[in-house]
């Protein structure tokens, strides 16, 4: 490796040294926890984001989850008894980690936030620079229409307060009249008359000199308080000291709606952009880069990764390098990254991300401003992650990416990112369902988790069952290959155009032979091997290239085999489970002349089986008590006219 690169693998020899598996301490993690604002965001069993709240200080919010209280209510307590881990994302201020709060609720819609599940809207003010003579108004939305947002804000009071300041100092319209169109065609409005507005509707003013006012606006909006605050802070005080105590609380609780405005918050752009946010925090050996998501203007997620930086310890190398490969497999490039310093051959990368995404991507490095604190916010929490999270990031990676490396050191293979894994469910007289689940860096890609209903084969056939899926499963792919050829984009997108780098048969020799019979149909190279399972049905070893390779069962490479294919299982039945629930699969013995529940009844306790059925004769058909010799008949002929498959039944 050059001093040029970083990678995001930790080396296998020094993972094996560290403990075997990772456990979610709850007591150890709480610990750890600052008393800085934030959010935080709780996970079930299954990692599903079941809550997600905000907090002045995140040591102490998040603690008394956990601690014994008589004041917790019934949902409280069902919710907590169901945490299984949490993380956290730090803020500059409780106003920013409200509004990520609302973001990220919006974003993943988990169970127990039942009351901020209404889409609530935070404020917004708006100025239409658009027209002559702009006016400042209040908005709950943002809307891509070019005119100046400046928001959320979290008081909607406040918001309208500050309106109302405004267009006192600056003597900025109210009406809706169309300007100057309808100048003079209509009398000043009340506003005029007691000195609020310089009546741009009556031609008194320019609009040159009404564009001074709102560019004073603009100013004020985007950070200039300070002469607004310093004169009601002196109207405040003059009415005070005249005995005017009315006139100086009114003036107070204006000063107070403009300190509420002034509240910087980072959360939300008004840009509406995709963006990507990187920063890194580093120590002598590793580094946390921190990535955060922002889409259409608003923080929804977060992601940081481990690096090894043993031969680059240049920012802007670590940087360049993590860049390149994780956006190297990346099914979605946003059009800008903001990052905290310039990277190593940065033109160049911004190149090839715009050629991989089709149209222009930027790399920035914020130098002022809002942009740049919120680069500095990705920084911070990477440094929080480094410094308390260390052990259990390389724990993590160790049960992930560094059991990847173990099962691709066991096969042979020089590298192993995605893993399909492929299982088949039935039930005797019931249609067979297929199952697809993924896995990269050594992490369930539920995204690209996908369900079959066999079509074509007669009864609960494994094998052939599996060969349909296969060859389905490829086939969309190459189709959707040639599609996006066809139009210029030689690229990945979706889960069925990304080609796995490791095939995963649940079963031994007979599934990898119908594995390699299909990809070799389809000219596709593509490794496979089986998960042998021993006489009490439990993972034994990997079949691979006509070998059966033993493997250490204490080893975290074992236990993500074991993952795989309990996930490629539970997929499967929860998948056929469903169905059966929802009445989408019967038995195919429904659709015979004649034969109602208590004939097919009869038929599955006589035979046992459906391929017995199918296989009988005429005269053992018609032995079945409750059978006639029409039923025996009906059944015996629709057999022998489907002998080609199964016909396939949607309810």
């Amino acid at each position: 490796m050059t001093k040029q690169e970083a990678t995001v693998q930790i080396p296998l020899e020094w993972l094996q040294q560290e403990a075997l598996r990772y456990v979610f301490n709850i007591e150890e993690e709480l610990k750890k926890l600052p008393a800085q604002p934030g959010v935080y965001i709780m996970h079930d069993k299954r990692d599903e984001i079941i809550y997600v709240g905000k907090a002045i200080s995140l040591k102490n919010r998040v603690r008394q989850y956990f601690q014994s209280s008589r004041n917790k209510t019934a949902k409280i307590e069902q919710m907590v008894s169901r945490i299984a881990r949490f993380e956290y994302i730090i803020t500059d201020s409780e106003l920013e980690a409200l509004v990520l709060e609302c973001n990220l609720i919006k974003e993943h819609r988990p169970r127990y936030n039942t009351m901020l599940k209404d889409d609530k809207a935070y404020p917004y003010i708006k100025v239409t620079v658009l027209e002559d003579f702009p006016r400042v108004m209040f908005a709950r939305e943002m809307k891509k229409d070019k005119n100046k947002y400046f928001g959320p804000y979290t008081s909607a009071g406040a918001v309208k307060d500050t309106i109302d300041l405004i267009h006192k100092i600056y003597k900025i319209r109210t009406c809706s009249r169309v300007l100057p169109r309808d100048v003079g065609k209509e009398r000043p409005c009340l506003n005029y008359h007691i000195k609020q507005c310089s009546a741009p509707c009556q031609g008194a003013v320019s609009k040159e000199e009404y564009g001074k006012n709102i560019s004073q606006v603009l100013d004020f909006l985007n950070g200039h308080y300070g002469q607004v605050l310093k004169l009601l802070e002196e109207k405040m005080m003059k009415a005070s000291d005249a005995m005017d105590f009315e006139k100086a609380i009114e003036y107070r609780e204006l000063l107070s709606s403009v300190k509420k405005i002034a509240q910087k918050q980072k959360i939300t752009s008004s840009s509406q952009q995709d963006r990507d946010i990187i920063a890194l925090a580093k120590d002598d050996e590793d580094a946390v880069v921190q990535v955060f998501f922002v889409r259409e203007g608003k923080l929804i997620g977060r992601e940081h990764f481990h690096v090894n930086i043993a031969t680059a310890e240049d920012t802007g190398q670590i940087l360049s390098s993590f860049v390149k490969q994780f956006y190297a497999g990346a099914p979605f490039l946003p059009k800008e990254l903001w990052v905290q310093t310039e990277l190593e051959d940065g033109e160049v990368i911004a190149r090839w991300l715009s050629t991989r995404k089709g149209q222009k991507v930027r790399v920035i490095v914020p130098k002022k401003g809002e942009k740049e604190r919120l680069v500095e916010l990705a920084e911070k929490n990477a440094a929080l992650v480094l410094s308390q999270d260390k052990e259990k990031i390389k724990r993590e990676e160790l049960r992930t990416i560094g059991a990847m490396n173990q099962v691709a050191g066991w096969l042979g293979l020089e590298r192993v990112r995605r893993v399909e894994a492929f299982d088949i469910s039935n039930i005797s007289g019931y249609e067979s369902v297929g199952s697809m689940v993924v896995y990269e860096d050594g992490k369930p890609k539920r995204n690209d988790y996908r369900r079959f209903r066999i079509r074509t084969v007669v009864g609960p056939n494994d094998y052939a069952s599996m060969k349909e899926v296969l060859i389905r499963r490829f086939s969309h792919g190459l189709e959707e290959k040639d599609k996006l050829r066809e139009n210029g984009i030689d690229d990945e997108f979706g889960s069925f155009t990304r080609f796995p780098d490791l095939l995963m048969m649940d079963g031994g020799r007979g599934q990898v032979n119908i594995a390699l019979e299909v990809l070799g149909q389809m000219k596709l190279d593509i490794p496979v091997c089986g998960m042998v399972k021993d006489d009490n049905h439990r993972t034994r070893g990997l079949y691979f290239q006509n070998v059966e390779i033993p493997i250490d069962k204490h080893a975290e490479g074992f236990r993500l085999i074991t993952r795989i294919q309990d996930e490629a299982h539970r997929f499967a039945i929860e998948y056929h489970r469903s169905l059966r629930g929802k009445g989408q699969v019967r038995s195919v013995l429904d659709d015979i002349p004649g034969i109602g529940d208590t004939r097919r009844k009869a038929l599955m306790r006589y035979f046992k089986s459906l391929e017995a059925i199918r296989e009988a004769s005429e005269e053992e058909l018609a032995q079945v008590p409750g059978m006639n010799h029409q039923s025996a008949r009906n059944v015996y002929t629709f057999f022998r006219e489907k002998e080609n498959g199964f016909k396939s039944v949607t309810i």
